[in-house]
């Protein structure tokens, strides 16, 4: 037999090296695996997803154990029987629209916020366009405000000025502090997604009662983070009708597992609140996309936006055509691919809107 090295005889620097290098080894390899199995997808795909095509009343039915699985795995909290209690602040008035800062009652003591926005000089009921602010940032930005780099285009104010009503929720803002929350909310099995999707539902719950707006006619548009409330939310509120997602949609796999000097990678950056648990068990951006099916989607997404790069977007579009052209929808979705970046266009996204809410 080979002499066996007694480690108890070597040099301490020896023995740290051994040891790193087996650390390594075994991180690498962990990596490795678990890249491997979120990448190997289709059998999962065949496993959860059984969707059927003959009618929507078919295909609604056979996602709805995938919806529910999704409502469960992002834990949206259910409301406790805590009245709405609205407050309203007014805010801003013009010759084009009236807004207030509205709270209204989410869970025993907590509050839910956001601005709303109604249309001047036109006649109601108004349609609804939520309109989702990103990680950085606030309702006010949707609003034109704290923007230098012209962001968001003042789109919540052009959106009202056309003839919406406006609602901009307001989310926890930056990774740290939603990461925060984001523990709290996993110890009780649940997401800070969750807790403010309820939030946006319970909005809905009160501007319901408004008679100034049509519930009927409610769309959502968020951009980056709001981008990913708009995919979040819309397929398990039946009360959003159509979605514009913009500066997220991605090919979710390698968003979030693979490196490339192309897009930032989710694996590599420290925003702990976008693990989800279970999210790519079965919903990549195309199976999240068909709950929302046989809703009109918009995809508007800027080729030089770092969070993507788009020939893969292109793919992942490609997939979610699929379940529209299946039903026979395909007027349903589009795609709004400009060579602009991680910005608010409404090229295509207020026609869009205007389309399928009936303005």
């Amino acid at each position: 037999m080979p002499d066996i090295p007694n480690p108890y005889q070597q040099h301490a620097d020896i023995t740290s090296r051994w040891i790193n290098d087996r650390q390594r080894l075994l991180r690498n390899e962990t990596e490795d695996y678990l890249r491997s199995v979120i990448l190997n997808y289709e059998p999962r795909r065949a496993d959860h997803w059984h969707r059927d095509y003959t009618s929507l009343d078919a295909f609604e039915k056979s996602v709805e154990p995938n919806r529910r699985r999704w409502r469960e795995a992002v834990g949206v909290f259910e409301p406790d029987g805590t009245d709405l209690n609205p407050v309203l602040v007014p805010w801003y008035d013009d010759d084009r629209l009236s807004a207030w800062w509205v709270t209204i009652t989410l869970l025993g003591s907590l509050r839910g916020r956001g601005i709303l926005a109604l249309p001047k000089g036109r006649s109601g009921p108004f349609p609804l366009v939520i309109a989702q602010h990103g990680i950085g940032s606030s309702p006010e930005k949707v609003f034109g405000l704290d923007d230098p780099s012209d962001t968001y285009k003042s789109y919540g104010r052009r959106l009202a000025a056309e003839g919406f009503a406006v609602i901009a929720p307001m989310n926890i803002s930056g990774g740290p502090p939603r990461a925060r929350q984001e523990r709290l909310c996993k110890l009780l099995g649940k997401t800070l997604w969750g807790l403010e999707i309820h939030r946006t539902r319970r909005l809905l719950d009160y501007l319901e009662t408004r008679s100034e707006i049509d519930i009927g006619r409610t769309a959502m548009y968020g951009i980056s983070l709001g981008g990913a409330y708009t995919m979040f939310t819309v397929p398990v509120e039946p009360r959003i009708g159509a979605a514009v997602v913009c500066a997220w949609f991605n090919h979710r796999r390698n968003k979030m597992a693979v490196d490339d000097p192309r897009y930032s990678c989710f694996l590599s950056v420290n925003e702990e609140h976008i693990w989800i648990p279970g999210w790519l068990r079965e919903f990549t951006d195309s199976d999240l996309a068909s709950l929302i099916c046989p809703r009109p989607l918009l995809v508007e997404q800027g080729k030089a936006d770092g969070i993507a790069w788009w020939p893969m977007v292109l793919e992942e579009y490609g997939e979610t055509c699929e379940h529209y052209r299946k039903l026979g929808l395909d007027d349903r979705i589009e795609i709004d691919l400009h060579e602009g970046g991680h910005e608010i266009r409404m090229e295509k996204s207020l026609e869009f809107l205007k389309k399928w809410l009936q303005i």
